[in-house]
């Protein structure tokens, strides 16, 4: 789903060895507690949590308020979130599993899993007539679709002819509400994974492949690889390789309507009025989606997002257990973009991309993660092994400061315990 991250989700990569000693040392984080306190209540945001963590320690949250404005119900880090594209960094990783272990390569064609992507058309202008268009240069890859650069294009992206047509063939993505949402919804989703793909094949690309970032639909291709890869749905091989060995057990793709009590209300940020539109007791994340979106899909927590990102900067292991191994980590955290690409368009400005995940340069350097449609962040340092989150729900996310404040309230506590002495 579409996001907005840039420096809003990043720290200074330059803080960062002696922010890691000093939240060791205390777990004051007053400007972060105090932008929580401020951005929540009447008229403001019902609740929402923050958390940062350090190398090998649990992480510290700072939770205020409560799930919806209508739900009494504490706001906490084992509230339940709609994460949309933080699931890409999941997906992205675990492809790297699968990589790592020799059952694809990083550069391998797609055509050689998913044969009806052999001959692709790309259209002569970005978003232009469905008639103009070329033979694609060249194949696209693995490496393709997980850092945007296939060519293939978003249906909350893309304007004109082909947007229409995403929407007309069902190609849509990403769950919002049971209710029409102007702008944020696309009507109905085709059903199953593997008519996606197909379908997504017909249509022409938007731009070369290899040549230019653009948000795109393909971690969710890349969902249909992995159970082509592996024989099993995509969703059973998340649960059994990554969710169920990493103690996630509250990341899925479906709320259980015996957890609706745990799930945030998301809400439509209009004219900066804040309207329900995916209540948890009607939510459309009770029911089963039409298939397990791999760029948008996932409910999380903060907990367990937490041990996703602690599960990078450890190196594939947590709890004394190796669950990733430390290859396909330092790959899908490395910048795995086709060095021709133009990354003019990338969100948040240019930068380095890994597998699903933006890549900080200068002093951001080591910097790994991405943000969700209704205002979720999760980054991780991979050089020093701190994380830091943010966790609330509205759509679109960049309706409000709330992501600009909250990097600039982490990075004034961080300043503030430096001065402190040691």
């Amino acid at each position: 789903m579409a996001l907005r991250l840039g420096a809003a989700a990043g720290l200074s990569a330059a803080l960062m060895p002696r922010l890691a000693w000093a939240v060791a040392q205390s777990a004051a984080l007053s400007k972060v507690s105090a932008l929580v306190d401020r951005w929540v209540g009447i008229g403001k945001f019902p609740g929402m949590v923050a958390s940062v963590g350090t190398a090998g320690r649990e992480a510290t949250f700072v939770a205020r308020g409560a799930q919806g404005f209508d739900d009494g119900t504490p706001m906490g880090p084992d509230s339940l979130f709609r994460i949309y594209s933080m699931t890409k960094p999941i997906t992205g990783l675990m492809a790297m599993q699968l990589v790592e272990q020799g059952r694809i390569a990083l550069d391998q064609p797609l055509a050689d899993i998913l044969p009806a992507w052999r001959t692709m058309q790309v259209q002569d202008r970005y978003d232009g007539p469905l008639d103009r268009v070329h033979p694609a240069p060249r194949p696209i890859t693995m490496r393709h679709l997980v850092t945007h650069t296939s060519g293939i294009g978003y249906s909350i992206v893309q304007t004109g002819p082909i947007h229409d047509a995403y929407v007309r063939q069902g190609l849509v993505p990403g769950r919002i509400s049971r209710i029409e949402v102007p702008g944020l919804t696309y009507g109905p989703t085709v059903k199953g994974l593997d008519h996606f793909a197909d379908r997504l094949a017909a249509l022409p690309l938007v731009a070369d492949p290899g040549t230019r970032w653009s948000y795109s639909m393909g971690l969710d291709v890349m969902g249909r690889v992995i159970e082509v890869v592996t024989g099993k749905s995509f969703d059973a091989y998340l649960s059994e390789s990554l969710f169920g060995p990493a103690g996630m057990a509250s990341t899925m793709f479906t709320v259980p309507r015996t957890q609706a009590r745990r799930l945030t209300t998301n809400y439509g940020a209009l004219g900066g009025v804040l309207v329900p539109i995916d209540p948890p007791e009607t939510s459309v994340y009770l029911d089963p989606p039409a298939f397990p979106f791999g760029g948008s899909g996932l409910v999380s927590t903060p907990r367990d997002y937490d041990r996703f990102l602690r599960l990078l900067a450890q190196g594939g292991m947590i709890d004394g257990r190796r669950v990733l191994s430390e290859r396909a980590v330092a790959m899908g955290t490395s910048n795995l973009l086709p060095p021709a690409a133009d990354r003019s368009h990338m969100i948040g400005g240019p930068a380095a991309f890994g597998a699903g995940g933006r890549i900080g340069l200068g002093a951001e350097a080591g910097i790994f993660g991405w943000s969700g449609a209704a205002g979720t962040v999760g980054m991780v340092d991979m050089i020093h092994a701190l994380r830091s989150q943010l966790f609330v729900q509205f759509m679109p996310s960049d309706a409000l400061p709330l992501l600009p404040e909250f990097q600039t309230a982490l990075k004034a506590d961080v300043m503030a315990l430096l001065e402190k002495p040691a």
